[in-house]
This record gives structure tokens, C-alpha cells and sequence, in this order.
């Protein structure tokens, strides 16, 4: 982190938290990554009980994803909730066109707007930061469309500074690989089904009990594409990593394995949008 120094660092949480303080109650949309986690522990130091932190379960959202956001609660003390979202109910967010995520962002920001309501909070936010900005993200527009807050990038934290600042409040987030919905390993244009998210969440965890932390399953029907971090990609080529979890796959209903030479990318799938739009 000396890249960002302390001082800069201190200062953009005083900002943040006297931000929070303004708003005098707040709801926050927990996923248990890095930033949500941050954020939901800083609205809990600025404004107590006043602050309820919010998880939506849904069969986009794994186990281990759940186990996280326990972990987060019981380390913060953070008053919380857990809600059902139904973003499979529409027809919209199953066909998984480019815009999906606006479509869930939509859902869980109107459960969200309702639950403040009946709280008499005043106000909705969550964790996007100053580095989300620049990536392809349709669930930012819902949030504007439903006035949420951006405390995170309001201040200009980026993911390495909230990643510092979590370190030092003591946060086990601080280190956690993102993490987003299962959803975003099936292809867009095919279809985003219960049986499909059930059966990446499962291939991940074969992955995550042979002690891999940074990596994706990529749907591709009855083909599994694995995508390991950099650092953990020698170890997956050495041992093998495809031949070694195909007999735990095929009994998924995977046929084939195959391991992506290059590894982990962030958004890879956003990346094929691109190149099938002429690189827009």
C-alpha cells in the first residue's frame, strides 16, 4: 500500500464515515465481498443500530457466499437481515442478454426500497467503488434508477485502499477474492436456470476443497470451463487440475473439462461481449 499512504488513506475514511453519519440511517446491500463488507462495518461504526445491513438469497447466491456473510456478522456485530429475491421469476434476467444484471440489481433494490420503508430508513446503498466505474456494469443503472447511494465511491476509495482499510479495522474480507454471483459463469444468450447454478456452485466447490481460492467454472452446457488465479495456474497444470476433477464433474452432468490456459480474467465473459460487438 505505498501507493496510498496512511494519511490519504485515514483521511477518505473520516470522509466516508462522517458521510454516513449525515444520513442518520442507511440500509446496506451485503454481498460478503471486500467492499460490501467494508461498507456495511463503516455505516455500523458511524450509525449503530441505525444501520441494518441486507443479504439477498437466491439460487444465484452459493453456500459459500452465505457461510462469508455469517462470518462477516458475527466478526462485526453488524445488525442484519437476510431477504429472498425471485430475479428467476422474470423472464428478462433467465434469458441472460447483456443486461442481466440490471435486471437482478432491479429486484434487490426494490426489496431493499421496501424493507427501508418499513424500517423507517432513510436511505438505500451499497458497495460499488472508484475502480467499478470503468467495467461494464448494467446493475449501476438500477441503482441510479432507485436513487441508491455510493458512499464508497462518493469518497474515491478504490478496491486496493478498501482492502487496506479492512485489513487494519481487523475485517476477514480484507484478502477475499471477489466473488460475484453464480450467474456470471453461464455465457450470456444462455439461459440462467436453477439446475445450471446448482451445478456451477458444486464444480466450485470441488475447486475450493483442493484448496484453489481464485478461480471460475465456466458454463458451457455439459463442458466446464475452469479459470484459475495466476498464482495458483502452475499448480493446476502440473497436477493435472481437468483430469483430476472429471470424474467429481461427470457425476455434475459435465462430459468434458478443460482447463483455460490463460487463466483467471476478470470479466471474461463481459470481454467476449465486447468482441462480438466489434469492441465497443
Amino acid at each position: 500500500m505505498d501507493a496510498y499512504p496512511a494519511q490519504e488513506l485515514l483521511r477518505k475514511q473520516d470522509d466516508l464515515l462522517r458521510h454516513l453519519r449525515e444520513l442518520g440511517s442507511l440500509v446496506v446491500a451485503l454481498s460478503g465481498g471486500a467492499d460490501s463488507a467494508y461498507l456495511a462495518w463503516a455505516a455500523h461504526q458511524a450509525l449503530g443500530a441505525r444501520c441494518l445491513s441486507v443479504t439477498a438469497l437466491s439460487p444465484s447466491f452459493s453456500a459459500h457466499d452465505r457461510e462469508e456473510v455469517e462470518r462477516v456478522v458475527r466478526q462485526t456485530g453488524v445488525r442484519h437481515v437476510f431477504v429472498e429475491t425471485r430475479e428467476l421469476d422474470n423472464p428478462l434476467y433467465i434469458a441472460n442478454n447483456a443486461d442481466r444484471c440490471y435486471h437482478c440489481k432491479n429486484e434487490l433494490f426494490a426489496q431493499l426500497e421496501t424493507l427501508a420503508a418499513a424500517h423507517s430508513i432513510v436511505a438505500v446503498a451499497y458497495g460499488i467503488n472508484a475502480d467499478d466505474v470503468g467495467d461494464f456494469r448494467p446493475g449501476h443503472r438500477a441503482a441510479s434508477e432507485h436513487r441508491v447511494l455510493t458512499p464508497l465511491l462518493d469518497v474515491r476509495l478504490r478496491k486496493a485502499e478498501i482492502r487496506e482499510l479492512s485489513r487494519r479495522a481487523g475485517l476477514p474480507t480484507w484478502d477475499r477474492p471477489a466473488s460475484p454471483c453464480l450467474s456470471s459463469r453461464i455465457p450470456y444468450g444462455t439461459p440462467v436456470t436453477p439446475e445450471a447454478l446448482s451445478r456451477v456452485e458444486r464444480a466450485e466447490a470441488v475447486l475450493r476443497r483442493l484448496g484453489y481460492r481464485q478461480f471460475r467454472v465456466r458454463y458451457y452446457g455439459d463442458v466446464a470451463c475452469l479459470e484459475i488465479g495466476s498464482d495458483e495456474l502452475p499448480r493446476a497444470i502440473e497436477t493435472g487440475l481437468a483430469g483430476l476433477v472429471a470424474p467429481d464433474f461427470a457425476q455434475l452432468g459435465f462430459r468434458a473439462v478443460e482447463l483455460d490456459p490463460e487463466g483467471y480474467r476478470q470479466g471474461s465473459l463481459n470481454a467476449a461481449l465486447k468482441a462480438r460487438s466489434g469492441g465497443s
